[in-house]
């Protein structure tokens, strides 16, 4: 089974996040996207949100319950948009959508896991300075994502934990190196 690459998707731009996603998959790569709530989308939340609803509206003439599944968490967009850059009807992009993982948050076994970034797609990078962006946790949240609290809350218990992990290696580090350079004076 090849290595698994998990991307922290905070500060990245959707669409180009989504093309290098996408291709990395269609070459054998498994990928899992944490953080998906903090990607970020161009032009302002107005919008943004406008847009959205617009797509939400979109249904069957002759069955209105009929049509595309239209969904609110950010990690399943993120999924659809990467599924939008995949041949998904044929056996090669089903496999290929099959290696992809997205979540909100970091969850258990990806918080001990280094975690990468993509500079070809940071915000950073990408967006002009003074371009109007907006977070697609929010904007999920306005269409419809009940969960922004509760993985908010999830998160900040996270990062006290993982603050407090990190303290306590520093110590350690600090002790290793006071022993070494005791051994070595003698």
């Amino acid at each position: 089974m090849p290595q698994t690459v998990v991307i922290d998707c905070r500060g990245h731009m959707l669409g180009r996040l989504a093309s290098i996603i996408a291709k990395q998959l269609l070459s054998g790569q498994h990928i899992v996207a944490v953080r998906c709530e903090e990607i970020n989308i161009s032009g302002g939340m107005v919008r943004q949100k406008a847009k959205y609803e617009r797509f939400l509206r979109k249904r069957s003439v002759t069955n209105p319950r009929r049509g595309a599944v239209k969904f609110r968490a950010p990690s399943r967009i993120l999924w659809r948009t990467v599924r939008g850059m995949v041949p998904h009807k044929t056996p090669r992009g089903a496999a290929a959508l099959e290696r992809l993982k997205a979540f909100e948050g970091v969850p258990y076994p990806y918080d001990k896991v280094k975690r990468m970034v993509v500079p070809d797609a940071l915000k950073v990078l990408r967006l002009q300075h003074g371009h109007r962006y907006c977070q697609l946790g929010a904007l999920a949240a306005s269409v419809g994502w009940k969960h922004k609290e509760a993985v908010e809350q999830l998160e900040a218990k996270r990062k006290a934990k993982s603050a407090a992990y990190y303290e306590a290696k520093k110590k350690l580090r600090a002790l290793r190196t006071k022993a070494e350079a005791q051994v070595d004076a003698q």
